[in-house]
Order: structure tokens, then sequence, then C-alpha cells
């Protein structure tokens, strides 16, 4: 069978959809408590995103713990649970390879939360416009 040749926009929405793929069944499995863990039992997780190599064979998962409680904990717990993961990834996606997860905590929220200062500020909003003197 002939090899397919994929133009580059086809091959990164394949890598995006195999990355929404798993980001799906990590949620899933977080979601049910199907990983047997007391402190990702304790907590709600959020799967926030998975960036994928344009190989398919690395996944970096970004997470966040909900109420940001305990975040530190709850990445080092999902490290420890990494082969299960990659295991029921692999499993439920039906990959030629199971890609390598690796975990990470997610702080595109704290850099959100450090531009709404900046633009908060009066200095800022007065130069924007909100204000004549």
């Amino acid at each position: 069978m002939a090899r397919q040749q994929f133009t580059p926009e086809q091959h990164s929405v394949r890598v995006l959809k195999v990355g929404e793929r798993v980001r799906h069944v990590l949620s899933e499995l977080l979601t049910r408590q199907e990983v047997h863990d007391d402190t990702l039992s304790a907590h709600s997780v959020s799967v926030t995103e998975v960036r994928m190599t344009p190989d398919l064979r690395n996944a970096t998962v970004f997470v966040k713990p909900l109420l940001g409680a305990s975040e530190d904990d709850v990445v080092t717990a999902l490290r420890q649970n990494t082969a299960f993961f990659q295991r029921e990834v692999a499993q439920r996606l039906g990959l030629k390879f199971a890609p390598k997860l690796k975990f990470r905590s997610d702080e595109s929220f704290d850099e959100a939360d450090r531009i709404d200062r900046l633009l908060a500020d009066p200095r800022v909003t007065r130069d924007l416009g909100g204000t004549d003197e």
C-alpha cells in the first residue's frame, strides 16, 4: 500500500486531533477516579491542554487542580501514575505508539491574571483613553 503524503496543514490538524483525544481520555480517567491514588481522588483536576509532538510519540499534558489547591502535590501524583495513564491512553485510542506523557502545571491562568492587573492599572487606563484629565 502506498504511503500517504500529508501537507503541513493536514499534519498539524492530525496532531491537534490526537492531542484533543488524549485530553478527553485523561479527563475521563480523572473524572471517574479510575486511578487509585489518594491525592488524585481528593482533588478535582482539569486537563486544560495536551500538546503533541509531530511524530505523536510525546505529549505534554497541562493540568490545573480546581481551586488551585495543592498544585505541586497533584502534579507529583500524576507523574507517579504516568505508566497507568500511558497504558490507558494507548488502549483507548488504539495508536501505533503510546505517547509518553509529561505532566506540567498550567501557568496560563496566572499569566492572564497578571495581564488583567496590568490593564487595570490607572496609568494604563488613562493611556487607553479611559479617563480624560
